[in-house]
């Protein structure tokens, strides 16, 4: 039997634009010896990868205790002048206002990529704090990285908000697919990361509906080489996994990956 199985020599380290790690708070996400999240096993698992940009925010910041989202955040902000490899998503909570005040100081750093949204973990509605959050959005015209909920409806803000941009993550449902046909700026994106992209023909499915410019990778701390392996061994041409793997980074953060 001919196997045609075969990883593509790519001419670029791929970039992860979502993951999560614990560092020793108290707030950590639980942790045993099958999945490990402290962030210097995540950095040798990353090492061996040969990744060496990644899109991050702490476990802490984004579960439920939203008690200790500002001082993750200040966490987070001094320890990319120090690991080269890490790249900040600052988590912001409709609620407090001083996660709003955090953006607007952190959002000049290059190695910043934009804000950090989660309804599910922290307890709200996002259809409740959409606007605020998304004219937040529109008037630094960043990018905003968003738990999948009320997919839906996401193309509303998005078309009323041209000048941000948004992640829906978790690639898994063909809402998330619609949502990126239905923004009629082009501003409404996804990610790989998660274990929906498991699915045996999402990903080609999202690049023959809405191309693969939208899509980008992500591995939200699952097994890296499950992640990688599900985009260089799919059916896609090669210039699709390579937007998938980094080229749409590129273009979508060149302040900070170039």
């Amino acid at each position: 039997m001919c196997n045609n199985f075969f990883l593509p020599d790519f001419t670029h380290r791929p970039i992860d634009i979502h993951s999560h790690f614990n560092h020793g708070s108290i707030f950590d996400c639980p942790e045993d010896e099958v999945h490990i999240r402290e962030i210097d096993f995540i950095e040798s698992v990353y090492h061996n990868a040969d990744v060496s940009q990644v899109g991050m925010s702490t476990f802490a910041s984004v579960f439920e205790h939203k008690e200790c989202i500002v001082k993750e955040n200040e966490y987070l902000y001094k320890l990319i002048d120090h690991k080269e490899w890490v790249y900040q998503w600052v988590v912001i909570d409709p609620r407090q206002k001083e996660t709003y005040k955090q953006a607007e100081k952190m959002l000049s750093h290059p190695k910043v990529l934009g804000i950090k949204i989660h309804p599910d973990s922290h307890g709200y509605n996002i259809l409740d704090y959409a606007d605020e959050l998304f004219c937040f959005a529109n008037k630094y015209k960043i990018v905003v990285l968003m738990h999948p909920q009320h997919i839906a409806e996401m193309p509303v803000f998005a078309n009323k908000y041209p000048d941000m941009k948004l992640i829906i993550a978790h690639l898994g449902s063909v809402e998330h697919i619609n949502a990126i046909a239905n923004a009629i700026h082009d501003n409404i994106y996804t990610d790989t990361s998660g274990v929906a992209s498991s699915r045996n023909n999402i990903v080609e499915y999202a690049v023959n509906c809405v191309g693969s410019q939208k899509i980008l990778f992500g591995t939200d701390t699952y097994a890296f080489g499950f992640q990688f392996g599900r985009i260089a061994l799919s059916s896609l041409l090669l210039e699709e996994k390579e937007n998938i793997l980094w080229k749409n980074a590129i273009s979508l953060f060149p302040k900070a990956f170039n």
